[in-house]
């Protein structure tokens, strides 16, 4: 059993140190050389401490970002302690609902909200007709807006299934001692559901971090790191891949400081609970029944005003870059009169990409659970780095890296492939890992006293208890991948563009109504898989309870 731990620690260690470690060192030689290939100097560093533009780019981001996870926590807690402790109406369909906003690209749903609140919008226009004045969503509020109504199910999630294991008795301990059901959720329930709101909260932060697609639409002036990155590597005319590396190395370090600080905590303190039974659903007045219902449908509801406008967009029509409330199915039959090209390549890929993820994450999410060593601690920790990694900023390490010499990918499918499986890695070990801890390793011990090679042990045995985790991983990094934009836009050739690739081309120009008929297909397609894993969660919890 060692050396096939071993065999699997080694291999992955070559693959992320190929495709993950080499072109992040490249990323960081060029950010100390004089125009990212000549003489070593800190002068690029130095330029960006000197420069308010930049500094004001690096505020932009860490506000927006902090606001955004502040906002996603602030719904996603309570949203994730009604749905595991009160009987909503229609939970089954919320938590379906809740799960949608991952599907739908940010900067889609930026461009829709744009449409119907901009400083034009057919809204904001409607509303100052009849004398009602409104703001537009342009800058800091609208970026965070959408943020907090795309993201917040990250919170929802590990919350969820952190409030659902809590063991029962710890909550009765505090009702037993005189502590009202506000004061035990207060002190007991939430210190010990800490690790997933800090897990779901540093997702949020990253991922608003790191986006590009929303401060591409809805900043205006305001400089942001991600949009900055890319406009340094892949601009016309101001190219300066010295300053974009040195931009991508601090956004690296905001990253991976917001990690330092969550382990920092989370390893001084101790959150475990024997969790012998379930926490039942709490018996509520039918006031405070109706308000949790009334509460939890309202935030879901909320979070899907972006889609609404897409669909909404989607089905007006155009005269030229403007928008009329005229219905008509223009912008579908320019879509599908158009290259169907784009959809097969986001559908092939982001399958390839999903299958290629689990494949390779499941082993190492197993070593990593099973056997401590020196080697498999190094493995996690490797295998979390590109969690702090942009998806620009990984497709750039990827082009410098391989864009000549003896391995070249880039213009070819293979190149966003890999970009796909290391952005969503540690997705696919971090799920792997947790089912693997709640396996009792006797049975693999016990295969393997009977002769079964560790190998095939893994293969026949492990593997198909992990089975319905892994296949709610590769809908989700399927899911993910298929909306993805970030390091797409960077790898991407004519041959191989994507979905949203057409969508942020079309929304730069006067497409708009083509994105959205795009997006709402996207929704479509990528939607389905979502609903039918949900569909059968839900039906394997009624048959255990």
């Amino acid at each position: 059993m060692k050396r096939f731990a071993t065999i699997v620690a080694l291999g992955s260690l070559v693959l992320l140190a190929v495709f993950l470690l080499y072109p992040l060192a490249l990323v960081l030689d060029a950010s100390i050389r004089i125009d990212g290939t000549g003489a070593f100097t800190f002068g690029n560093y130095a330029a960006i401490v000197k420069s308010r533009y930049y500094l004001g780019s690096i505020g932009n981001s860490l506000l927006a970002a902090a606001l955004a996870t502040g906002l996603a926590c602030a719904i996603g807690i309570p949203l994730a302690f009604c749905l595991a402790r009160v009987d909503v109406p229609g939970r089954a369909l919320l938590l379906t609902l809740a799960s949608l906003p991952l599907v739908l690209p940010s900067f889609v749903s930026a461009y829709a909200l744009v449409l119907l609140f901009g400083h034009a919008g057919v809204v904001t226009t409607a509303l100052r007709g009849i004398g009602i004045p409104i703001g537009s969503v342009y800058g800091m509020p609208g970026i965070v807006i959408v943020f907090t109504l795309t993201l917040y199910p990250y919170v929802v999630m590990p919350v969820l299934a952190g409030f659902q294991a809590v063991d029962a008795s710890m909550e009765e301990a505090a009702r037993n001692l005189g502590g009202s059901q506000s004061y035990a959720v207060r002190t007991v329930l939430l210190p010990i559901v800490m690790p997933a709101i800090l897990a779901g909260g540093l997702l949020v932060f990253i991922e608003a971090l790191e986006n590009f697609g929303v401060p591409a639409v809805l900043a205006e002036d305001r400089p942001f790191l991600a949009v900055d990155i890319f406009k340094l590597f892949a601009g016309e005319s101001d190219a300066n891949p010295a300053a974009a590396g040195a931009l991508s190395v601090l956004l690296i370090a905001c990253t991976a400081l917001a990690l330092l600080v969550q382990r920092h905590y989370l390893g001084k303190r101790r959150f475990s609970t024997s969790a012998r039974s379930a926490p039942a659903k709490l018996a509520l007045t039918p006031g405070l029944q109706l308000a949790a219902a009334i509460m939890s449908w309202g935030i879901v509801i909320v979070s899907l005003l972006p889609f609404a406008a897409v669909l909404m967009v989607s089905v007006l029509r155009f005269r030229g870059p403007v928008l009329t409330w005229e219905l008509g199915l223009d912008n579908y039959a320019t879509l599908l009169s158009g290259s169907y090209r784009p959809l097969l390549n986001t559908l092939t890929l982001a399958s390839t990409a999903a299958i290629a993820t689990m494949l390779i994450g499941a082993p190492i999410g197993y070593v990593v659970a099973r056997h401590r060593s020196r080697l498999s601690g190094l493995l996690d920790f490797v295998g979390m780095v590109p969690f702090a990694v942009s998806g620009t900023i990984l497709a750039i390490g990827l082009i410098v890296a391989f864009n000549s010499g003896p391995i070249v990918l880039t213009g070819g499918w293979l190149i966003l492939v890999i970009a796909y499986v290391v952005r969503k890695l540690p997705f696919a070990i971090r799920s792997s890992s947790a089912i693997v801890h709640q396996l009792d390793p006797s049975l693999e011990e016990a295969s393997i006293n009977l002769g079964v090679s560790p190998s095939r042990t893994f293969a026949s045995l492990t593997v198909p208890l992990m089975a319905s985790g892994l296949v709610g991983g590769v809908v989700l990094v399927w899911i993910t991948a298929a909306s993805e934009l970030s390091a797409t836009i960077v790898l991407y050739s004519s041959r191989w563009a994507t979905t949203t690739v057409v969508m942020y081309h079309a929304i730069e120009g006067t497409g708009a109504g083509l994105a959205a008929a795009a997006a709402a297909v996207l929704i479509l397609v990528t939607a389905i898989p979502l609903l039918l894993v949900n569909r059968r969660v839900n039906k394997q919890e009624a048959t255990v309870i």
